[in-house]
């Protein structure tokens, strides 16, 4: 029997499904990190202390910057599950950009924005 080359309109119907779902939580969370490090909504020491502490600012300035570096991050997340649901458009989702190798359907169920198979991430190809 031969080796499927890609997987079929259903199961990319199901990873879509999935990365629509991750797509939408992970656009909630940027959204919340967004409005804390712009402080869109009006929560910081500025409007509750009229005399500013050293060490709150410090405090403030550090926990923005962090959550600058996970809104960052987010993004990325965001777009990498936005290319993912090009490849299905164009019915090349699931297939290790390396080996030409379909991705197990676990894998892409955990990590669906995977562009390799764990062997070829491991560099065992």
């Amino acid at each position: 029997m031969s080796e499927k080359k890609r997987y079929t309109d259903e199961e990319l119907a199901e990873f879509k499904a999935i990365i629509l779902y991750k797509l939408k939580k992970a656009q909630e969370e940027y959204d919340e990190l967004r409005s804390y490090v712009s402080n869109s909504d009006g929560n910081d020491v500025k409007d509750t202390s009229p005399t500013f502490k050293t060490l709150e600012e410090g405090a403030s300035t550090l926990s923005k910057e962090s959550a600058g570096h996970l809104a960052q991050r987010q993004m990325q997340f965001i777009q990498h599950l936005q290319a993912a649901l090009v490849r299905i458009e164009n019915k090349t989702y699931g297939i290790c950009r390396i080996t030409g190798k379909l991705i197990p359907k676990e894998r892409l169920r955990a990590v669906p924005h995977a562009t390799l198979t764990i062997e070829a991430k491991e560099g065992k190809v």
